[in-house]
Parts: C-alpha cells; sequence; structure tokens
C-alpha cells in the first residue's frame, strides 16, 4: 500500500486547511486509516482516525470539534478538515493505514498502522 498525502500550507491562526490522502496498491487489505503530525522535537501523536467503512472516528481531544477525518472509498482516499486552526497544530502531518481491525484502544498509536505517507507540512503562523 501506497499513501500519498497532500494539501499542506501556511495559513494564519484561525484558518482552515483540507489534507488529503490518496492509497493505492492493495487497499482491500487495510482497515483503518489516520492522521498524526510530528512537531520538530516532539514524539508523533495521534489526530484522528477512520475505520475502512467511514462508520467509526476518533479524534485527539487538542482536535476534537475543529478537525474532521472523512473517507471517499470510490476515489481510496481520506480527508482532514483542519478548522479553527492554531499555532500549536504546526507540524508535519503523516496519513497511515492498518492491517488491523478497527479497535478503539489500538487507533491512536503508531505501532498499530503498518504504512505511511510521506507527510506534509502545515505551519499556523499567529
Amino acid at each position: 500500500v501506497q499513501l500519498q498525502a497532500s494539501g499542506g500550507g501556511l495559513v494564519q491562526t484561525g484558518g482552515s486547511l483540507r489534507l488529503s490522502c490518496t492509497a493505492s496498491g492493495r487497499t482491500s487489505s487495510t482497515y483503518v486509516m489516520g492522521w498524526f503530525r510530528q512537531a520538530p522535537g516532539k514524539e508523533r501523536e495521534f489526530v484522528a482516525a477512520i475505520s475502512r467503512v467511514g462508520v467509526s472516528n476518533h479524534y485527539a481531544m487538542s482536535v476534537k470539534g475543529r478537525f474532521t477525518i472523512t473517507k471517499d472509498n470510490a476515489r481510496n482516499t481520506v480527508y482532514l478538515q483542519m478548522n479553527s486552526l492554531e499555532p500549536e497544530d504546526t507540524a508535519v502531518y503523516f496519513c497511515a493505514s492498518s492491517l488491523e481491525f478497527w479497535n478503539l484502544a489500538r487507533v491512536t498509536k503508531v505501532s498499530t498502522y503498518a504504512y505511511w505517507g510521506q507527510g506534509t507540512q502545515v505551519t499556523v503562523s499567529s
């Protein structure tokens, strides 16, 4: 499975961005798609995840109510709509896919995901 993330950029505080992640290859083998982010000097952290059919989703508390994860199965694409952006949201954002079934206790963990995209930079200026 190959993942291609796009949509990052520079935005002012309070602005919005939409990230996209398109999967190719054996996408039928993956069950969960997630977004993570990593700021300079910090560990990679969970942002949001969505189940294969899009029925289940989960968000980090820091983004809940501001970010929305959706997916378009016909296009093998997952989106992350980010609103009310804050400087603390500045990071490289990575999409990832998992071979595991949806498990709320597992979707927040980096180790759950087998495949990773290359990352896209999001910078929020104050």
